[in-house]
């Protein structure tokens, strides 16, 4: 299904830092809960990423990543998803986190 350009604008995509990576072990498939700061306009924002085939957790420390910030907040058994974490999935479900190739400013937006 082909989206219209307006539909496409409605989606913010932002780069953000990642604070904190924390197991998460109450989740269904292995996963983390991590911390990402997206900048002063957006603050800190809270999600849950599968990622743990490819990253462990002190590697994600001070990582940019791309994520959603407008899509509604997900409850996740006791935890509050507040973003989406952004990567490319393979057929094992192996997941590469989407980032920018170099360090820029927290909240910069995705077009």
């Amino acid at each position: 299904m082909e989206l219209t350009w307006s539909e496409f604008e409605r989606v913010e995509m932002r780069v953000g830092t990642i604070l904190e990576a924390n197991d998460f072990p109450e989740a269904r498939k292995p996963a983390y809960q991590i911390t990402v700061d997206f900048g002063s306009e957006i603050g800190i924002r809270k999600t849950s990423a599968q990622i743990t085939l490819r990253y462990q957790k002190e590697d994600l420390i001070s990582r940019q990543i791309v994520a959603v910030v407008n899509f509604p907040k997900k409850q996740i058994g006791k935890f509050m998803s507040e973003c989406l974490v952004l990567g490319a999935v393979g057929e094992s479900g192996d997941v590469i986190l989407l980032a920018p190739d170099f360090k820029i400013e927290n909240g910069l937006r995705i077009g």
